[in-house]
């Protein structure tokens, strides 16, 4: 590990980290608070402390907001820090951020690996913590998640969702190469859970499902209550990772169509009949 951080200091000097599969380039962001619109417009900010992801997932739609074709086509490789975040977040200490809701993080997962060595993401919450009120709902896919919970402990009103998409490591694989497997997230959303934390289950989008009753029945054994799910548009082949070809093939091979949706999505609705569904289960908390 010190090894680590002694490569991570000397290429910082450079700004631009090789780390795993991933390309890190340090840049300054001109705004940290973003104002809710469109699909987050029941939000009054979102905020992101990077920009890319390398958890790279091949359906993701931040991916089309890439800024060269370049990025777009080597998404889930690289990742922007924006690694003036904090100090942009600490000018709004004389006139502090009272009741706004605040969605962390909409194009990023605020806790990529990176988060690890970095936690810029955890000194934001801990600004949040010290100098505002703030309505905050977490999004991730990672199990670094549950390093804060002793910071989430300390907010009025949070949320944590984790995105789980499908019931097969298989289809995990295909479509989310680069993100933690389904057991080691719904682990993670379980502590969160027992901790007496607001938590919930994102299944957005739901991919291809074997079983869609034992699907149910684990979401429902990690003790979360509420849960969020939207379609995945197949049809559309809006593929950007290595894994396209793959992709496309097991969403024929599995007929995995608007038809098999609902028939999964009846299913499911059997289990938790009030689960969200696509934006309005995304309403601001």
């Amino acid at each position: 590990m010190n090894d680590l951080f002694s490569t991570l200091e000397t290429q910082i000097e450079t700004k631009k980290i090789k780390l795993g599969h991933t390309d890190l380039e340090y840049a300054n962001a001109s705004s940290i608070l973003t104002e809710g619109k469109g699909f987050m417009d029941t939000y009054d900010y979102t905020l992101n402390p990077y920009s890319g992801c390398s958890f790279g997932c091949n359906y993701c739609y931040a991916a089309f907001f890439s800024y060269t074709k370049e990025k777009m086509d080597n998404w889930g490789y690289w990742v922007k820090i924006k690694e003036n975040a904090l100090n942009l977040l600490m000018k709004f200490r004389k006139k502090p951020l009272l009741n706004k809701t605040i969605y962390l993080s909409s194009v990023t997962d605020p806790y990529q690996p990176i988060e690890k060595e970095l936690e810029m993401t955890r000194n934001i919450l801990q600004e949040f913590i010290d100098y505002h009120k703030v309505r905050l709902v977490i999004q991730t896919r990672s199990p670094l998640v549950t390093r804060d919970i002793d910071l989430f402990k300390k907010f009025e009103t949070i949320q944590i969702n984790m995105t789980v998409t499908t019931d097969s490591e298989d289809v995990r694989k295909i479509f989310e190469p680069l993100c933690p497997s389904n057991k080691i997230r719904l682990k993670a959303i379980t502590e969160i859970q027992q901790s007496n934390i607001n938590a919930c289950i994102t299944i957005t989008p739901l991919l291809p499902v074997i079983d869609a009753h034992e699907f149910s029945k684990i979401l429902l054994e990690t003790g979360v209550k509420k849960f969020i799910i939207q379609p995945f548009h197949g049809e559309k082949g809006k593929f950007v990772a290595g894994t396209r070809e793959e992709a496309s093939k097991i969403i024929k091979e599995l007929n995995w169509d608007n038809e098999k949706y609902q028939q999964t999505l009846t299913i499911i609705q059997s289990y938790i009949p009030d689960i969200g569904i696509g934006k309005d289960g995304f309403t601001a908390i």
